[in-house]
């Protein structure tokens, strides 16, 4: 008696597994992955925001980093926007939302680092700067005398985008901008 109930309990268990993974996979089938749609209209946005930057007038030294923060700014703004509307839309999966959420997240922190390597660049006698941080890596610009940037100047930028950052030297890019 006991190994009958035992082997119906097992027959009923195993039933709910297989009904849970048919249910799982028609749900993932049935919504798609519409991600990479999500990927291809930021990264139109943000390279039309570049080729914007790319056309206008040269610009001064000081004029640079204005402009080059006011870009950066609308370009998250932008894909800000994308991921919100992804996010909101009736149709999304929850993988979707999770994804926008994720980025959203993930913009979040890296504009509050790139504030904060800013300021401190700024307090350590740079009159200014802008930083970008990236996927997989992160670029400074900084403006730089006729002669360029000393080793000590370049040691003093690494020094905090290594110890503020998970990146490493090797990921650094740095852009002396003559002004």
């Amino acid at each position: 008696m006991k190994s009958r109930k035992r082997n119906i309990t097992m027959v009923a268990v195993l039933m709910f597994v297989c009904a849970a993974v048919a249910l799982n996979w028609s749900y993932n089938n049935r919504w798609g992955n519409p991600d990479a749609e999500m990927v291809t209209a930021e990264d139109e946005a943000m390279m039309n925001a570049n080729a914007e930057l790319d056309e206008s007038a040269p610009v001064s030294g000081m004029e640079y980093f204005a402009e080059a923060r006011l870009t950066r700014q609308v370009s998250r703004d932008e894909a800000l926007e994308l991921l919100q509307t992804a996010a909101a839309a009736e149709t999304a999966s929850q993988e979707t939302i999770d994804s926008a959420m994720n980025a959203i997240s993930a913009m979040a922190t890296s504009s509050m680092q790139e504030a904060q390597i800013e300021n401190l660049l700024i307090a350590k006698e740079f009159s200014d700067c802008v930083v970008y941080i990236g996927n997989e890596a992160i670029t400074v610009a900084v403006p730089a005398p006729e002669e360029g940037l000393s080793e000590e100047a370049v040691a003093r930028i690494t020094d905090i985008i290594c110890n503020e950052t998970t990146f490493e030297a090797s990921q650094l890019s740095i852009i002396e901008v003559k002004g």
